[in-house]
């Protein structure tokens, strides 16, 4: 069983350092002449600039993080430059964290509130239009046919 064994490992080896070349990039067939137009392409650049395109792009990425998030308004609101927005978003975000985990407030409660805080603002604002000579607003009337809902 011993005599087995030994005839697995030298086999083994060569397998494994080949797996190491592939991975370390050290393999003899890969180069070529556009390899060596590009390694030559590198190191006549100047040091300055390498190290510009290292600071630009961290952690080796080559686009810069607001063409990663999209590009619009909310990469301008998640890297804060729009401040005025993102703090508006953290607040909002931190009052209904409040809401619902330290207060215990549930959301069908809080819709149900926002409903009957709009009815009641629709409501005054109608009546209270006819004091102050304005149109009153207008709601549409919705007719729903009889035969759905049967």
């Amino acid at each position: 069983m011993a005599d087995h064994s030994e005839h697995d490992e030298p086999k083994a080896e060569p397998l494994m350092e080949k797996i190491a070349e592939k991975i370390h990039g050290h393999d003899s067939s890969s180069s070529s002449d556009s390899d060596n137009e590009k390694e030559k392409e590198k190191s006549s650049s100047s040091p300055s600039s390498d190290f510009k395109s290292k600071v630009s792009r961290l952690f080796g990425r080559e686009k810069p993080i607001h063409h990663v998030l999209g590009g619009g308004k909310q990469a301008d609101v998640f890297l804060w430059r729009n401040k005025k927005i993102s703090g508006t978003v953290l607040g909002v975000a931190t009052v209904v964290w409040i809401l619902f985990e330290l207060l215990g407030y549930h959301l069908l409660t809080l819709i149900c509130h926002l409903a009957i805080l709009a009815l009641t603002l629709l409501f005054l604002w109608s009546n209270g239009s006819s004091l102050i000579n304005k149109s009153p607003p207008k709601i549409p009337q919705v007719h729903i046919p009889e035969e759905p809902v049967l």
